[in-house]
């Protein structure tokens, strides 16, 4: 079995549902090169063992991308299972990893899957081994965060995640409870550091190239996972910060294979990256109000040779 995780310290992009899609990764590599992990947004097993048409196409990656995590959401031990070997069947990639972590109430409530496993060490164990017993040939990690509503929860959690068979393990610092919201705890990933013996990745608040050598000190981790930082800046994997003519370049580049990958009127689907291209920029809300009303990429395109450093 080869292991994605072989070079440290480990890079790694995040799985963000309707953002993480083979265009953006696909931007990523070409900004960035290929020294990190992709992992590819959450698809729920249930509906790729019901052959779900939008989730097979969520499914769909380039080899460009590799290598690339595919990560798979569930409450059910056996439909996780049937699902990873349908994911390794179809699609090939080079890992499989589960969601422990997500903390939307669709998911970690309403369909006991995601964060809500942090509530049941013995139903994730189980979903760890049914998944193993297969012989896939690829690692399986696991995403996850703290606890369910206190931070030492993952203590234990972890213990039992390896204990399980789990081949890797990314830790949000957050609780479910938290959400979002407040600071990530990199101490309460280190004391997880210090307890099990398979790779460990640390994950929130990691937002600059800087961020990513305080967490790797703090955390004593294998390395590290970026999630909301590489929105509209794919460049921090490899610790550039583009001019602006890179930038509506990249820009461009990026709704071309959005458009080749969701057809020709998608373009009103790829406004929520470019509004993040601009975040934080001087000037930029000046621009967002025409940003978010692109309708064609060729209004995309004459917006932004409009553009001019002056304006932001």
């Amino acid at each position: 079995m080869k292991f994605w995780f072989t070079k440290k310290p480990i890079i790694a992009l995040a799985p963000m549902a309707d953002m993480t899609d083979s265009p953006f990764t696909r931007i990523c590599r070409q900004v960035s090169g290929h020294d990190f992990v992709v992992f590819k947004e959450m698809l729920s097993a249930e509906a790729l063992t019901r052959d779900n048409e939008k989730t097979l196409k969520m499914g769909e990656f380039n080899n460009e991308e590799r290598p690339l995590v595919m990560q798979i959401m569930g409450g059910d031990p056996v439909n996780l299972a049937e699902a990873a070997q349908m994911v390794v069947d179809k699609f090939h990639p080079d890992g499989i990893d589960i969601n422990m972590g997500c903390p939307v109430p669709k998911i970690a409530n309403r369909s006991d899957a995601g964060a809500a496993l942090l509530k049941d060490c013995g139903r994730a164990g189980e979903a760890i081994r049914a998944i193993k017993k297969l012989n896939l040939d690829v690692p399986l990690s696991v995403k996850t965060r703290l606890g369910w509503s206190q931070h030492e929860e993952i203590l234990e959690f972890a213990k039992k995640i390896e204990a399980a068979g789990a081949d890797a393990l990314t830790i949000h610092g957050r609780t479910r409870a938290e959400m979002y919201s407040g600071v990530a705890d990199w101490e309460t990933i280190g004391k997880v550091k210090q307890i099990i013996k398979i790779p460990l990745l640390a994950n929130g608040d990691v937002r600059s190239v800087e961020d990513i050598t305080k967490c790797l000190e703090i955390t004593g981790a294998d390395g590290v996972m970026i999630g909301r930082a590489a929105l509209g800046n794919p460049w921090i994997f490899c610790g550039r910060v583009p001019d602006l003519e890179e930038r509506k370049k990249v820009i461009l580049e990026h709704a071309k294979l959005h458009v080749e990958h969701y057809g020709e009127n998608s373009i009103v689907t790829f406004r929520k990256h470019l509004l993040y291209y601009f975040k934080g920029l001087p000037g930029a809300v000046k621009i967002r109000g025409t940003l978010a009303q692109l309708k064609t990429f060729s209004e995309l395109e004459n917006v932004l040779s409009g553009i001019v450093n002056s304006d932001i």
